[in-house]
């Protein structure tokens, strides 16, 4: 899996290794971190792009993030599209849960679901919620699910 920075500079390293990396460089500058993971996805013909990303947040100081981007050909309903996407979520935010406890660094996991029954997306929500909590994650849905509606919205193209 190839992630990279906002700066679109591809990381080397082990993402493990890269984000223990910059738990402690952020750290020893004084910041308290929080992991935010969202994924979402576009169709765009026959083609959907997904993208993942993972956001350390620095209390009141802003943040940044690694992105990881994909394609897909596999014909999907909006739910499991919607379950696709929690699905990338979890597995990025298994990868590195250890390592947060290690640091002692929360983590969300966020949904590109709409807690308004009114949108299509709605359909996967109690689905989603029971996936990412019995995984032992805490849950975010919009609006509150920026790492999703608007981070990884930006890097599906």
């Amino acid at each position: 899996m190839t992630w990279k920075k906002f700066s679109g500079e591809i990381i080397h390293s082990p993402l493990i290794v890269e984000i223990e990396r910059a738990i402690i460089q952020e750290t020893e500058k004084g910041y308290h971190l929080k992991v935010c993971i969202g994924t979402d996805s576009q169709v765009k013909g026959p083609i959907t792009n997904v993208a993942t990303v993972i956001v350390l947040l620095r209390e009141h100081h802003g943040g940044f993030m690694y992105i990881h981007q994909e394609k897909t050909s596999m014909r999907m309903t909006i739910k499991e599209r919607m379950l696709l996407e929690v699905q990338k979520s979890i597995e990025t935010a298994y990868s590195i849960c250890d390592l947060l406890d290690l640091y002692n660094v929360d983590l969300e996991v966020h949904a590109d679901i709409n807690t308004n029954p009114m949108f299509k997306s709605n359909k996967a929500l109690n689905e989603a919620m029971g996936y990412i909590l019995s995984m032992g994650f805490i849950f975010k849905a919009k609006p509150e699910a920026f790492a999703s509606s608007t981070c990884a919205d930006k890097m599906v193209h």
